[in-house]
């Protein structure tokens, strides 16, 4: 395997040492560490099952449990610390400013739980759309569902492209962007859809 510079040769050598459970680790730090992305985590985690080191199935896994862990520990400091310490404290991480959280909040509060769901596919949004739930007090169960299962729907097709480029793992990256604004443009035509049946619905009900 050639060898890899950088965070990911890191993430990889965490991987090759811990196994599945490393790359559970690594995903658990990206939400934590927005700047560490997880279109890099995620197919290396399918390139490292391709070497054999974990299986496609462990790989997906754990890096849902990781993605799991890391919102819940940005909920429960949202939940202890309220919303101003926690901002305080987030806007000194690299990359992440108090209008990225701003902008968070305000999506938490028009569309609620479903920017649980399918935050976890947009890059930053997906960690920092933890902080308002956990302020809120979202009903911890709740929350953790819509993570997982955003979550796995993200991690399982990166893993996946990984693990079959193989090598060249790379391209990924270089069309994440493209899935990304995808995910984007489909939860904007669902958002628009869901507000325009609840205006029918009230049009309806004052007719009668």
């Amino acid at each position: 395997m050639e060898k890899l510079d950088g965070i990911a040769g890191w993430v990889v050598g965490l991987m090759e040492t811990l196994g599945a459970p490393g790359a559970g680790l690594a995903t658990a730090i990206e939400n934590l560490a927005p700047p560490i992305p997880s279109e890099l985590i995620l197919p290396l985690a399918g390139f490292t099952a391709s070497q054999g080191n974990m299986s496609l199935v462990a790989a997906i896994a754990w890096t849902t449990a990781g993605s799991v862990a890391g919102a819940l520990v940005l909920y429960g400091l949202g939940a202890l610390l309220g919303r101003d310490r926690t901002v305080a404290l987030l806007a000194r991480v690299p990359f992440v400013t108090a209008a990225d959280i701003e902008k968070s909040e305000d999506w938490f509060a028009r569309h609620g739980r479903k920017t649980v769901f399918f935050g976890r596919m947009i890059p930053v949004f997906r960690s920092l759309i933890s902080i308002p739930a956990g302020v809120e007090r979202m009903p911890i169960g709740v929350f953790t569902l819509l993570t997982a299962l955003g979550s796995l729907i993200w991690n399982s097709v990166f893993v996946l492209a990984g693990y079959l480029l193989g090598e060249n793992w790379e391209v990924v990256q270089r069309y994440s962007g493209w899935l990304t604004n995808g995910v984007i443009a489909v939860c904007a035509v669902a958002v628009a859809v869901f507000v325009a049946v609840r205006v029918r619905a009230r049009m309806r009900a004052r007719v009668r």
